[in-house]
């Protein structure tokens, strides 16, 4: 048994290459497939039903799905707080923001369980976790609650949601649950720490409740990484009670309130083509803003902190940009320039990712002073030998990375 779990977080249904890949882990022997609702809006779990489908029975059955609810957006965030406002009165459950509670409340899981279980083309999940629970905590405090109030409501909302919880595993639903938070990672000493050693207590309580002989909680989810070791507190806790370890985030990792990508990238050899290319392209005078765009990003190639740091400014400044300039072109020379622009951006992330990688290596030349390997395989190395984690959620959009990743246990 591989203990790799296929993580979830960007793959999506309308990319065919995130279903190959999530069929060829399951060849190549994953045995665990995390996700959630909120990934990709439900994408992520279409897109494991797509790759489920053609499947043997028994094949399916040997793959462990673990997803999540709790988060909540757009439209179910406007009907739930509308919901619990009409009901204020009755009951006093809307103490503090409506869509907190009702974010890890059993109403709201019942639904999420149940578009879920739509979306997987499943009747069962195997594990079900309560979603970053923590998004009560940093609300309370932002409404100057004190943190015996605070910590009180948050494990009443809990035991509740436990409550439903029990109620799904009794209706076979699902298999088991639990809790994925990242404030199981902090130290005990931060005011957004979530105390994790009542949990049992709560979900027997639940159990009792639903009148289950035994609580069914099995699992946390946590990040762990080489660089954010607080959580083996919380994984050693876990493996004393017989509880599941799975570990996220490690490659992406926090220090110093900064975020670093522990991977080694290489520059692009076709960058430069594709670079002045695409300048040629655009050196006239409807096109000029575009090309203005491509001498900057050129410039400011090597001053992202990070890779998150670009994609986010790709989203938010690069793509608006491009997208007011093509406005000005018909709808063929738009289509023409597409792919070149297409090609470039990913060459330019290519450059980006090694100069942050060149940056990173230096920055935490401590932490790597006795790697002889990348950053990226002393980083799941580092995980695979803490007997505390039973499994390291790894990101797998290209059956590329599935072997890179596999390899590491041979």
């Amino acid at each position: 048994m591989s203990n790799f779990a296929f993580g979830t977080y960007r793959i999506s249904d309308l990319n065919p290459q995130h279903i190959e890949a999530l069929r060829e882990a399951i060849a190549s022997g994953i045995s665990m497939i995390d996700t959630s609702s909120n990934y990709m809006d439900g994408g992520a779990e279409r897109a494991i039903a797509a790759a489920f489908r053609g499947l043997d029975s028994y094949k399916k059955d040997e793959i462990e799905i673990v997803s999540k609810y709790g988060y909540l957006q757009g439209t179910n965030l406007l009907n739930y707080k509308n919901k619990l406002l009409k009901i204020k009165n009755e009951q006093d459950v809307v103490k503090y923001s409506p869509e907190c509670y009702h974010a890890i409340s059993k109403e709201f899981m019942h639904e999420q369980l149940s578009d879920s279980l739509k979306r997987l083309e499943t009747q069962k999940i195997d594990c079900y976790l309560i979603h970053n629970p923590e998004y009560y905590i940093l609300d309370a405090i932002n409404k100057g609650v004190s943190k015996d109030e605070r910590l009180d409501e948050m494990y009443r909302r809990l035991e509740d949601a436990f409550v439903g919880l029990e109620e799904e595993v009794k209706k076979g639903r699902i298999g088991s649950y639990g809790v994925s938070s990242n404030s199981f990672s902090l130290p005990e000493s931060s005011e957004e720490f979530l105390p994790y050693e009542d949990l049992l207590t709560l979900a027997q309580n639940a159990a009792n409740i639903v009148k289950n002989a035994k609580h069914s909680f099995t699992t946390i989810e946590l990040p762990i990484n080489i660089l954010e070791r607080e959580g083996l507190k919380c994984a050693s806790w876990a493996k004393k009670n017989a509880l599941r370890v799975l570990a996220n985030r490690p490659l992406n990792a926090k220090y110093d309130s900064k975020m670093f990508r522990l991977c080694d990238y290489d520059e692009s050899r076709e960058y430069y083509y594709y670079l002045n290319e695409l300048m040629e392209t655009c050196n006239n005078e409807t096109l000029r803003p575009m090309y203005n765009l491509l001498e900057q990003l050129d410039i400011r190639k090597h001053k992202f902190a990070w890779i998150g740091d670009y994609d986010l400014f790709l989203l938010s400044q690069i793509l608006p940009h491009m997208k007011k300039t093509l406005e000005n072109l018909g709808e063929e020379d738009v289509q023409a320039l597409l792919s070149y622009i297409d090609i470039y951006l990913q060459e330019y992330r290519k450059m980006v990712a090694s100069e942050c990688s060149k940056k990173t290596r230096e920055e935490l030349k401590e932490f790597f002073k006795e790697c002889n390997s990348t950053m990226q395989e002393c980083a799941i190395r580092f995980l695979m030998q803490r007997e505390s984690i039973d499994y390291i959620l790894v990101g797998m959009r290209k059956s590329a990375y599935i072997g890179q990743i596999l390899s590491l246990e041979e």
